[in-house]
């Protein structure tokens, strides 16, 4: 996988999608050890969010749920949550932090799938607006599109396994309609109103398990 640009969103992602040098970061199941799997050689360096998800990560990795919750309930990756509640499903916070507090790791894990699958769906339908804006000259839109595709890959590279235990065939087409979308904002003669239908299908992949993921959740 081939490391992603850098720049500055339009909104209202501004924090979250920030310009970030990459770093090599090895990320592993949030219920097993760390480096277990991971896709791709490089991720963007840690926000808080990420950050965050991983002390959390850690934390129930060594069976301290009592550390977990309070990480969750103090971080920043529950304050990111709630803001974004209105276009969550419904009892998401709630649901995570009752996993923490019941020492449920696969809950846990599922219920903070849904929120970085939710994050990325907001990222790649800002990264399309961008895409199809052709008042604006293709490199400038590039740029943009490779700045935005950093910000999906850092949230999707943290629940990686998460998603592939759930659904290989919707991880592998994850991937894969990322590396087509990231072919097509590269500096050297950029397509990017071709790298929409990637986008499209990230979106309606990431959708599908936010759905499946939320039934799943309600039933148990």
């Amino acid at each position: 996988m081939t490391a992603a640009g850098a720049g500055s969103p339009a909104r209202p992602w501004p924090r979250l999608a920030a310009a970030a040098v990459l770093a090599v970061l090895a990320l592993g199941s949030f219920a097993r050890e760390a480096g277990a799997h991971h896709v791709g050689a490089y991720t963007p360096r840690d926000n808080d969010v990420s950050a965050n998800f991983k002390q959390i990560k850690f934390s129930v990795q060594a069976g301290k749920f009592d550390v977990a919750r309070r990480l969750y309930v103090e971080g920043g990756l529950r304050k990111e949550l709630r803001a974004r509640a209105s276009t969550l499903p419904p009892g998401l916070e709630a649901s995570i932090a009752g996993a923490l507090q019941g020492r449920d790791a696969g809950r846990a894990e599922g219920g903070l799938m849904i929120f970085f699958m939710a994050l990325i769906r907001e990222l790649v339908a800002e990264a399309d607006r961008h895409l199809a804006d052709t008042a604006i000259a293709a490199e400038a839109r590039a740029t943009t599109g490779r700045k935005l595709l950093e910000a999906v890959w850092r949230y999707y590279n943290l629940v990686d396994f998460a998603v592939t235990q759930r659904d290989v065939k919707a991880a592998t087409g994850i991937r894969l309609a990322f590396e087509e979308a990231e072919e097509f904002v590269k500096p050297k003669s950029p397509a990017p109103e071709r790298a929409r239908a990637a986008l499209a299908r990230i979106d309606r992949l990431t959708g599908a398990l936010i759905e499946a993921s939320s039934t799943t959740r309600r039933d148990s």
